[in-house]
């Protein structure tokens, strides 16, 4: 191998080099405060927001006032989950929220810091692929629950929840349905309108934007209360100068994304199965984790038994991979998700991601395959009685 291959897409992706080029005024010459209106730098900064913040209010189907702009996905799903419910708990709407065992810690976290002021919150198991189902999420709802939240795609099994349904369910009971939309939004299609959002949180850094860049979409009339405060910016909801370059980022690499989206989803999707086949090749008793019908176009999580994560990502040096979602890695257990599903830890611990993306081609993957084919062979004990031992990455057929 004479070059490294990154398949972690999920965790992060490289900058558009088209994103950059609409970034670089505003890194350089046009350093203008977007709240200064009375000369020229800082008009010209105000009039780049607000053609970003239409951009993205396009993709969503949404309207320019409801977006707010905010540091990142982490920062939106904090300001979604705790502003609504204490201004929810202001108007003495109850203190409940509702969400799943699979969400990103910036939604599970934020919920449980509301737990000290007397909030509780419900946690909805999903299904062994990954699904939640929305008879579960109704089940949990109670006559005082104010928020639902429920991730539209899962980053580390790709697996694409029914918001439609459970943002109708939301809607049918009067609560505020919340999602974290980061790995979906700029991937496959998202309208608030479609799954009856009431606030949606994305990140530029995950669909070839700048890190530090993000938004909350909030309807209009959904109670929120700020997380800080100060000069009053985002219409006193985010307070703080904004992040001119990072929003002109999120908006140019959205509308890059939503122009090539529908044709990268097939090619994506194609590579995803090509890699998979070839997996199944090298190691037939290899597990697939995620919906294989419903899933993110170029997310594979794959389980390798007998096989610790952590010593064949050691193996595959010069691949960029990971064992978990990037919030989760380097802390020595299994993943919550992946419990969350049904795995035990022994089969946890041998899981892999495989984020692929916009630069990854068939040669990667079949150079991927051949290393990991190697590794596979250096790594694995011997099999157990019974268990498949067939070895060989060909391209030719796969075992049934």
């Amino acid at each position: 191998m004479t070059r490294a291959i990154y398949l972690d897409h999920n965790a992060t992706t490289p900058l558009d080099a088209q994103v950059l080029e609409a970034m670089r005024p505003f890194l350089e010459e046009e350093f203008g405060n977007p709240s200064s209106s009375t000369h020229a730098w800082g008009l010209r900064a105000r009039e780049a927001v607000l053609e970003s913040r239409a951009i993205v209010a396009s993709i969503l189907g949404a309207r320019p006032a409801e977006i707010v702009f905010t540091s990142g996905a982490t920062e939106a799903n904090n300001l979604a989950l705790k502003g609504c419910a204490r201004a929810l708990a202001r108007q003495g709407r109850g203190r409940h929220l509702v969400t799943t065992a699979i969400e990103h810690p910036s939604v599970i976290l934020a919920a449980r810091a509301l737990e000290p002021d007397g909030f509780e919150v419900s946690v909805v198991a999903p299904d062994s692929d990954g699904t939640v189902p929305p008879a579960r999420v109704e089940a949990a709802l109670r006559p005082d629950t104010v928020i639902v939240s429920v991730g539209a795609a899962n980053g580390e099994l790709g697996t694409i929840q029914p918001v439609e349904e459970i943002g109708e369910l939301c809607r049918e009971h009067g609560i505020v349905f919340h999602t974290d939309a980061t790995q979906a939004v700029g991937k496959i299609q998202v309208d608030v309108d479609r799954c009856r959002a009431d606030l949606l949180a994305l990140s530029a850094h995950k669909v070839y934007g700048p890190k530090g860049a993000g938004a909350l979409f909030v309807r209009e009339d959904t109670p929120l209360e700020p997380l800080f405060h100060g000069g009053g910016q985002e219409w006193g909801l985010r307070s703080g100068t904004l992040n001119v370059p990072g929003i002109v980022g999120l908006g140019a690499t959205l509308r890059l994304r939503a122009a090539e989206m529908e044709a990268e989803g097939v090619r994506l999707t194609a590579l995803r199965e090509e890699l998979w086949e070839g997996i199944r090749r090298i190691a037939p008793d290899a597990g697939r984790n995620g919906h294989p019908g419903r899933g993110l176009p170029g997310t594979l999580n794959v389980a390798f038994p007998r096989i610790e994560a952590e010593r064949l990502l050691q193996a595959l040096k010069g691949f960029g991979l990971s064992a978990g979602s990037a919030c989760h890695s380097g802390k020595g257990s299994p993943s919550p998700t992946l419990a969350a599903i049904g795995l035990d830890d022994a089969m946890a611990s041998s899981c892999v991601r495989i984020g692929l993306g916009r630069d990854t081609t068939s040669d990667d993957v079949h150079e991927f395959l051949t290393a990991l084919e190697k590794a596979v062979r250096r790594l694995r004990g011997p099999a157990p009685p019974g268990a498949p031992t067939g070895m060989g990455y060909n391209r030719g057929p796969v075992p049934g």
